[in-house]
C-alpha cells in the first residue's frame, strides 16, 4: 500500500510539474505557478525522513504555501515549516498543521 501511495504522489507531482511546465514564465501565469510550488512543497515533505506523514495538505496561492491537516508532534510541524520554505518559489509558509 505504501508503494502505491508513494507511486500516485509522484504521478501527481510529475502531472504538476508537467503543467507548470507548459507555462510561460512572463506573469499572468500565477495559477501553474503555485501549482508547481504546491508540487515541488509536497515532494519535499514526502521525501523527508522525518515527515512520513500523508496527513498533510498543501495549497499555494501567489507564492504563499498553506498546510493545513494533523501531525504527530510538534517538531514535525516546525519540520514541515523548515522543509516546505526551502523549495524554489515559496514565499512564505501559513502553518496551519495541528499536533495530533
Amino acid at each position: 500500500m505504501s508503494k502505491l501511495k508513494r507511486r500516485f504522489a509522484l504521478v501527481i507531482a510529475a502531472a504538476l510539474l508537467g503543467l507548470a511546465g507548459c507555462a510561460t514564465s512572463g506573469g499572468g501565469n500565477s495559477f501553474f505557478d503555485d501549482a508547481a510550488v504546491t508540487a515541488r512543497v509536497k515532494k519535499a515533505i514526502y521525501n523527508e525522513p522525518s515527515l512520513k506523514v500523508m496527513s498533510v495538505s498543501v495549497t499555494t496561492e501567489d507564492g504563499v504555501v498553506d498546510l493545513t491537516g494533523t501531525v504527530k508532534t510538534k517538531a514535525e510541524r516546525t519540520k514541515a515549516t523548515a522543509v516546505a520554505s526551502k523549495v524554489e518559489g515559496v514565499k512564505r509558509v501559513k502553518n496551519e498543521l495541528k499536533v495530533e
